[in-house]
């Protein structure tokens, strides 16, 4: 099929002429993924071991296929590039560096012959236990919006739609196929649907519908969700894709707003062929979903590639692979630190780095989004590398004896704990394989892995190692480090240690950023983006085998504000070798956009980065609302006395609440404030009437 150029006039008209051409049996079968049960069995099982056909496709017409991959920590395909996850990347709280990622994402996606990315996942971290928090940016839908338009802007700017992911209310892992989500209006539109509709008010040009049901009926089949709000108020007009097996059940789908059902026609297909045929469907539901796809395909077949060519040395080429060092480096969150970081170089003539986690492959979990990189330097490896081998004492939890010997005879202790993908994930039963066996090996495998967390602290074998190692390192510093897709419960032993950085799943290069942040080389500077509590109770109730669940307005760091609970660790909390000052907060609005600007120095001995945080305090009036609520952000990095003003646009419909199908903006006087964290006791503040 010739490309029709890139008018929007001149691709509506080739679409309408193709819709006039094609049979309805053909149209049909664009609304479904096609070939991935026997792509899947040839490929010996492994997810993602090719492109997988998800939608349009009409060989006949010369009409392209989609071609998905996943997925959120890079693209899911041959030996692509492994980033930190995307909490990790979340706590970076960096919007350009996200984009890069985002376009290395296209780059490597398009190398490899997909053009849909199924790697912008903003579902809200409502609770730390659920299995896939390590997939989206955190607890706050500002700063998901803003981290999510990066990642689909720099996809979609090498000619690969992204798809926006999981339409919605997807929170829990383990029950995802069957949950009831009840919500009201207020806490959906206000909570959990803002940053979905910013990220498509971006230009981002598909959806994937959740598994879940919402007020009684399934996402991918819920007619107020996919046509009410996303069509008519939101004016959305890209299409709109399944969640992969079960994410429709029947053919009214395709009339509530579904286009493709992915990743084959098993309830649609022939059964919605023949509803059409019935009169049951209208064939004008089917004509208005191929529009949406062609319209989509043809305008990204049109556009004009940045590269000239997308080979394959580019992917996970040199320039990608130090992003990934960047990104786990600028990730890294410091919680606490009684001196001992970093590390005097000179100083450290060996150092016991115990821990099992400290020497396996470990970038997180095995599900969908897993990347199987060309080379993965793990925290000991990447240590090992940066002070030599014969420096190196080591250790684990397998024999505590011998680990509390290295941690004595060492000038100074790391130890690794946190988690895997048999503790967190993507849920996979035991009698799948997505890729957490090899090629050809059995297709049952012996457990069940991932799923959701009900347990919020370390397991007791890494307690133990803590305990042994800070009891015998008699004083020498112990730094520990996490890795983990969200929060983990400290309460039980960091009052036994020096410092504790939380790295997340750090991807390819996090041993070498382990060691240059341990090193001093360069500074922490990421920030958590979610509420570490001081009692697992303080947050919202979590059953991951629910039928049913009522989520609302309270969750993360605003219910722990509207309830006067202290967190051990509030939103936006991360140390830093240097220190920051801020002055100067200027607040003024012109026409739907706010203006936020405050003065950052580096008052420290080194440069590093630091993020600002701006937040609104309401009138509250009208209706309860968040005591503080994040409007906008933005990272710096700064010299050694250097001083720069930052500036930040925010749409004034973050300040809005919503009443009957209405948003309003509450009149009356605001305060804005600049901090540090969601928690901070001296923010500077700025008067805002509205």
């Amino acid at each position: 099929m010739l490309a029709p150029g890139n008018h929007p006039d001149a691709i509506a008209a080739q679409v309408e002429r193709l819709l006039a051409e094609a049979t309805l049996a053909e149209k049909v079968a664009m609304m479904s993924g096609k070939g991935f049960f026997k792509a899947f069995a040839e490929d010996g099982r492994v997810w993602a071991a090719r492109p997988y056909r998800a939608g349009g496709g009409l060989e006949r017409l010369g009409v392209p296929a989609l071609w998905f991959t996943d997925g959120p920590r890079g693209v899911a395909r041959g030996q692509s590039t492994c980033f930190p996850c995307t909490m990790a990347r979340g706590a970076s709280f960096d919007v350009g560096l996200e984009r890069r990622i985002g376009e290395v994402m296209g780059i490597e996606a398009r190398a490899q012959g997909c053009n849909l990315s199924g790697a912008v996942c903003v579902n809200l971290l409502r609770h730390p236990g659920w299995g896939r928090a390590q997939e989206t940016y955190g607890e706050d839908p500002v700063h998901q919006a803003e981290m999510g338009i990066a990642l689909g802007t720099g996809i979609q700017a090498h000619k690969v739609i992204a798809t926006v992911k999981h339409f919605a209310l997807n929170s829990i892992e383990n029950s995802r196929f069957y949950v009831n989500v009840v919500i009201d209006e207020r806490s959906l539109h206000e909570v959990y649907l803002p940053h979905f509709r910013e990220i498509l008010d971006a230009g981002i040009k598909s959806v994937m519908s959740a598994y879940n049901k919402v007020n009684g009926e399934f996402c991918g089949q819920h007619h107020e969700l996919l046509t009410g709000i996303l069509r008519g108020e939101w004016g959305f007009d890209g299409f709109v894709h399944s969640d992969w097996v079960k994410g429709v059940h029947a053919p009214y789908g395709a009339a509530a707003g579904l286009d493709v059902e992915n990743p084959e026609p098993l309830v649609w297909g022939r059964h919605l062929l023949a509803a059409v045929e019935a009169g049951q469907i209208a064939p004008a539901v089917i004509d208005t979903a191929c529009r949406r796809i062609l319209t989509t395909l043809l305008a990204v077949e049109a556009a004009e590639a940045p590269l000239a060519d997308y080979g394959e040395d580019l992917v996970s080429c040199p320039a990608h692979v130090a992003l990934a060092r960047e990104a786990a480096e600028k990730s890294a969150v410091l919680l606490e630190n009684d001196g001992a970081l970093p590390f005097d170089r000179a100083r450290l003539r060996r150092l016991a780095v115990l821990g099992r986690l400290a020497g396996i492959e470990n970038t997180g979990d095995f599900g969908s989004s897993r990347v199987r990189a060309r080379h993965v330097v793990m925290p000991l490896a990447g240590l090992a590398e940066a002070l030599g081998e014969g420096a190196i004492l080591t250790g684990d939890e397998s024999d505590l004896p011998a680990a509390a010997a290295a941690a004595a005879a060492a000038d100074a202790v790391v130890i690794v704990v946190g988690t895997t993908a048999d503790e967190e994930g993507e849920y996979i039963p035991g009698d799948i394989n997505l890729g957490q066996e090899a090629a050809g090996q059995a297709a049952r495998v012996a457990r069940s892995r991932g799923g959701d967390r009900t347990h919020l602290g370390l397991p007791a074998a890494q307690l133990a190692l803590i305990r042994a190692a800070a009891a015998a390192a008699a004083g020498k510093p112990v730094v520990v480090v996490i890795v983990a897709g969200s929060a983990i419960m400290v309460e039980e032993w960091r009052g036994e240690v020096s410092a504790i950085l939380q790295t997340f799943y750090a991807g390819m290069e996090g041993g070498r950023a382990l060691a240059r942040l341990l090193l001093g080389e360069v500074s922490p500077s990421g920030r958590l983006p979610f509420t570490v509590a001081r009692d697992a109770g303080d947050y919202p109730p979590f059953d991951p085998a629910v039928d049913e669940v009522v989520y609302d307005l309270w969750h993360g760091y605003a219910k722990f504000s509207r309830e006067g609970k202290k967190p051990r660790y509030p939103f936006g909390h991360g140390l830093s070798y240097a220190r920051f000052s801020q002055r100067a907060l200027g607040v003024r609005r012109q026409g739907d956009r706010l203006h936020l600007q405050v003065a950052v120095r580096n008052d420290g001995a080194m440069a590093a980065g630091h993020v600002v945080l701006f937040m609104a305090e309401a009138p509250g009036v009208l209706a309860p609302r968040w005591p503080r609520k994040l409007i906008g952000f933005a990272r710096v990095e700064l010299a050694p006395g250097e001083t720069r003003v930052v500036e930040v646009v925010a749409p004034i419909s973050r300040l809005m609440i919503r009443d009957a199908g209405r948003w309003l903006l509450e009149p009356g006087d605001y305060r804005i404030l600049a901090v540090r964290n969601a928690d901070d006791p001296a923010p500077l503040v700025a008067g805002l009437r509205l």
